[in-house]
């Protein structure tokens, strides 16, 4: 049965349809907004693979090239098969707000696809993609506990809109996803220009009221077309083998979450489960997975109660304390910028690398090619938390955190025409115990500094958590992974002194109040405001220079009627500079020349070869000039390389000079006095005037 619904936002009118195409899923709905058409579906298998007991879901966003009426650019003119940043960026979007909403028993096979088939390149299709996903499962028979819906809102001259188009975000100094049910909000994720936080908080719940007509649609649509749900058998322990469980290792657990070291805390997690497996696993071996379940199950609850009810974190620290800050700057002899960053067992060594235009990277879009002159990266190896295992490219937590460090720090970034260089920014987890995305960040902007990138200011981050019972909330400063794991939220938020420049935020929990979100930030801004505190000790401002290893590069301005003579005939002048120089030399159409040379000598040198050939000629100087033509009337000398001038020939001689060939041939160099330039840049010279000076003389 084919049915569609239309809601107005904003403005705007947004449709979704479900049953006309992709009848074969589970579920699909097909999301317009203006002309940007996102198609979603949704596919869970009947059968569960065997040894599965988790929830096997893959979310995959890809946008499609012919959405954008183009053809691809690789040699097989096909999309391929590995997603671009901006697809996992996206297909991370969708996951976050749905993950959670399956039945934690649910472990059959699903997979969401959603798919843009048209873009005007205005319309962004991420939020559609997001409430696209959350009908197809809402339609389908797959348990879900939604709706959910998403919506982008930004702010233009103090005005919140939802769903800017592309050509507003560019002029926006907020500009957030938020994703929410009907019991609360579920995620965030998004940035600002050094924005308050009563601003930020005023924009989520802007952006949380005004989904909720999506949400009232999702309903009506699962009533009117919706497959009845599965039934999922709840598989459990019965309350004697709890009972069990609980007096066998609950001693075991209190010392467990007493323990401030990471790895000390599992090793003795490890050793209380291999206690239980030998008293219970023969007896139940087939319900093994589900003693291990219960045995973290009853870890969160007695880490929450001692938080909640004892006001204790599992490393001792106050919920508003941060862990002990070490930062070192320089710390790598040949590379041009490079920090290390450690905030308790967290540590991140992060490095800057500068390079030329020729370094940017070219990412091919639906909305056109694009150039990106800062780049971060981000690496988490399996050392950092005490694994061994495979290395393999960067995986999308990778891609994710990267590319939320990018985000927390552009809005400090210099200004192309300021600092030419095209920047690289890599950081390296050596250690990991919480929030090292935010470590990124901090070593990030130190890095930054020490490689004499002159950004505004320095940024810092911070993850926040919570824990909510019935009538208390605890929220908790620079949570560590177990608190992460167990607790309620994970609130990353990125900032200067002045403001926030960045945050991401996941909620497992219904109904997180604005009191609570206005008090989590606030603790968020002292933390951020500590830690540049501690940053700002060991370097507070960018170097004033940058690394003696890195490119030079600068530019420089000649007239444009000079452009053609710099270039020369068939590109041949300026390939001879940067044979010469080493250097790398462009120009464009203002006569802004480009140039980014190996080292200072290689460009000094080819600065001093294009201000040659695009110099001035001066009234009353003298040149050293070469006879090009003659002329009845005199000789046309070229003074400098493409610059040529008259020497009339009552300006050959003090006496009087019958012929010009008498004095001067073609191939001549003669001494030259510039008498005049006249307004059309025509240049009068004298050989009368220069004789008996010399060009060392004038010099």
């Amino acid at each position: 049965m084919i049915k569609g619904c239309a809601v107005e936002l904003d403005g705007q009118t947004l449709y979704v349809e479900t049953g006309r195409v992709a009848r074969q899923a589970s579920g699909s709905a097909v999301v317009t907004l203006g002309e940007t058409v996102v198609l979603v579906t949704a596919v869970s298998t009947d059968e569960v693979r065997e040894g599965i007991d988790f929830l096997p879901l893959t979310v995959e966003y890809q946008e499609m090239s012919y959405a954008g009426g183009r053809i691809p650019g690789n040699f097989f003119r096909r999309d391929m098969g590995r997603p671009s940043e901006r697809e996992t960026l996206t297909s991370r979007l969708i996951d976050r707000p749905i993950r959670p909403l399956f039945p934690k028993n649910y472990h059959y096979e699903t997979q969401v696809i959603a798919t843009v088939l048209s873009t005007d390149r205005e319309n962004e299709a991420d939020v559609l993609a997001i409430l696209g996903a959350s009908v197809a499962l809402e339609v389908s028979d797959i348990p879900f506990s939604g709706p959910i819906a998403g919506v982008r809102v930004g702010r233009v001259d103090g005005r919140l809109i939802i769903n800017p188009t592309v050509s507003q975000q560019k002029e926006c100094d907020i500009n957030l996803i938020v994703a929410g049910n009907r019991s609360g909000i579920v995620m965030v994720e998004g940035g600002g220009k050094f924005v308050s936080e009563a601003e930020i908080v005023d924009a989520i719940f802007y952006g949380y009221e005004v989904l909720q007509p999506l949400l009232k649609m999702q309903e009506e649509l699962r009533e009117a077309v919706g497959k009845p749900k599965r039934e999922v058998p709840p598989k459990g322990l019965d309350e004697d083998i709890q009972a069990r469980i609980r007096a066998t290792v609950e001693p075991l657990l209190q010392d467990v979450i007493r323990t401030k070291g990471k790895k000390e805390r599992q090793n003795k997690r490890k050793q209380a489960l291999d206690v239980l497996l030998a008293t219970l696993g023969e007896e139940y071996e087939d319900e093994e997975w589900l003693i291990k379940d219960a045995f973290h199950d009853l870890e969160r609850e007695m880490v929450r109660e001692m938080i909640l009810e004892q006001g204790q974190r599992i490393d001792g620290r106050a919920f508003d304390e941060v862990r002990p800050i070490e930062c070192v700057v320089g710390i790598l002899p040949r590379v041009h910028g490079s920090a290390l960053f450690t905030r308790g067992e967290t540590q991140a060594m992060v490095l800057t690398t500068l390079g030329t235009e020729l370094d940017e990277q070219r990412i091919e879009t639906i909305y056109g090619d694009q150039y990106r002159s800062f780049i971060f990266h981000y690496n988490f190896p399996p050392y950092s938390v005490g694994e061994a295992r495979r290395l393999t490219g960067p995986g999308r937590r990778e891609i994710g955190h990267g590319a939320l460090a990018r985000r927390a720090l552009e809005p400090v970034m210099p200004a192309k025409e300021e600092f030419e260089y095209c920047i690289r920014v890599v950081s390296e987890i050596l250690e990991s115990n919480g929030s090292s995305s935010m470590a990124s960040v901090c070593g990030g902007s130190l890095s930054l500094m020490d490689a004499g990138v002159p950004i505004k200011e320095a940024v810092a981050g911070v993850a926040m958590g919570l824990v909510k019972g019935e009538d208390k909330v605890s929220v908790l400063t620079d949570i560590i992974g177990d608190e992460d794991h167990y607790g309620d939220m994970d609130f990353k938020v990125t900032g200067t002194k002045d403001g926030i420049t960045a945050l991401q935020m996941d909620i497992k929990i219904d109904g997180l109040s604005k009191d609570v979100m206005q008090r989590a930030l606030e603790q968020a801004r002292e933390a951020r405001l500590f830690i540049l505190d501690e940053m700002n000790k060991t370097i507070s401002k960018p170097r004033s220079h940058i690394s003696e290893y890195a490119p030079v590069v600068t530019t420089i301005e000649i007239r444009p009627e000079k452009i053609r003579i710099l270039i020369g005939p068939g590109g041949k002048t300026i390939r001879h500079i940067t044979a010469e120089t080493g250097a790398r030399v462009e120009v464009d159409d203002t006569g802004r020349v480009y140039i980014a040379a190996p080292d200072k000598e290689s460009a000094d040198l080819a600065i001093k070869m294009i201000n040659e050939i695009a110099q001035e000629a001066e009234v009353g100087k003298l040149y050293m000039g070469k006879v090009t033509k003659i002329m009845d009337f005199g000789a046309f000398v070229e003074i400098f390389p493409g610059t040529d001038g008259l020497v009339h020939i009552s300006q050959l001689d003090r006496g009087r000079v019958n012929k010009v060939s008498d004095i001067l041939k073609e191939g001549d160099e003669v001494l030259v006095k510039v008498l005049d330039v006249d307004e059309n840049g025509k240049i009068r010279l004298s050989r009368k005037a220069a004789l008996g000076e010399t060009l060392e003389k004038d010099v």
